[in-house]
């Protein structure tokens, strides 16, 4: 597999430059098995992370021990019920320490609030039509440091902003069809900081969505595209030392079939293959390849950096985890 993608093209980031080959390709491999994953996201305070797997909430210790978490949470086990947690130290109106967000496809239709200690309320409805499919936190500020939701319908999607009291104030209704892992970005990333910045798998673009309500084409993946195969989880890179984890479920029948597994890659194997931090990292639904996306004030770069089991179905976010 090539490990250079040249000539993608930006909407308004003044065009995609390429960056020198990368010397080696990094590779996703199993961390911990368990039963449906869909999402991993956090840390929490205690360094654990929340991981969303067979409808349920489990806690994943920086040592891989799985144990169960908020009892009275359930979800459809066939539904990508996304979840958010707030960064430590997240600014603006609190939205709880330690406070998981998950999508509700039942009572409310939109989001429900897990505490610190499991208990489950329902926390925001979403009345924008169409397949709820995205969740993520403002920690940059442009949104005011609210709770960002994305319904797709069509070729289109709503993007709804919702602070820490429920309320909820539509940003557009006409955004690009986006889905997945979606996530904010910092505001070193070139004219897109601050923006959402959200995966189509089935046109293989990655796209920002502004506080305005604007959608812009960051770049082209130049990846496999396609439904269950395109882009669909995201991070941003830090510096230092880090583990990046990738949800993979098991979906029988599927050209990807998927492990039931959490995928691992290293901070060294993606440095090594040229991904640097402030980088926004984006696997696909199928494979889990990999690029980098650097943009800066005069345009973006992409770098295929990593790929994953052939057979892997990751789902949801990229977390990081020092």
């Amino acid at each position: 597999f090539a490990v250079l993608v040249v000539g993608i093209v930006s909407v308004g980031c003044g065009g995609a430059a390429a960056r020198p080959p990368a010397p080696a390709l990094a590779h996703w491999t199993a961390y911990v098995q368990l039963a449906g994953p869909i999402d991993v996201v956090g840390p929490r305070r205690d360094g654990t992370m929340v991981v969303a797997a067979n409808g349920r909430l489990w806690l994943l210790s920086r040592a891989g021990a799985i144990k169960a978490f908020a009892p009275a949470y359930h979800s459809n086990p066939g539904l990508e019920a996304y979840v958010a947690l707030p960064a430590v130290g997240h600014h603006g109106c609190s939205f709880g320490a330690d406070t998981v967000y998950a999508i509700s496809f039942g009572k409310p239709r939109g989001v429900v609030a897990v505490g610190a200690n499991g208990g489950v309320r329902p926390f925001a409805t979403i009345a924008a039509p169409g397949l709820i499919d995205g969740i993520a936190f403002d920690d940059t500020g442009r949104f005011g440091y609210r709770l960002l939701v994305v319904t797709t319908r069509g070729k289109r999607a709503t993007v709804d902003a919702v602070d820490c009291r429920g309320g909820v104030t539509a940003i557009t209704n006409t955004a690009h069809r986006v889905e997945g892992g979606m996530v904010v970005a910092p505001a070193t990333f070139g004219r897109f900081a601050g923006d959402l910045i959200a995966p189509d798998e089935l046109g293989g673009g990655v796209w920002a969505v502004t506080p305005g309500g604007r959608d812009l084409l960051v770049a082209g993946s130049n990846l496999p595209h396609g439904p269950d195969t395109g882009v669909e989880s995201e991070a941003f890179l830090p510096r230092g030392r880090y583990d990046a984890l990738l949800a993979d479920r098991l979906t029988p029948g599927n050209p990807h079939p998927g492990d039931n597994v959490l995928l691992r890659v290293t901070s060294a194997a993606l440095s090594a293959a040229g991904a640097r931090a402030g980088d926004l990292l984006v696997a696909t639904e199928g494979g889990a390849k990999t690029n980098a996306i650097a943009c800066a004030a005069t345009g973006c770069s992409v770098r295929h950096v990593a790929d994953g089991p052939p057979i892997a179905h990751p789902e949801g976010h990229i977390a990081i985890v020092r």
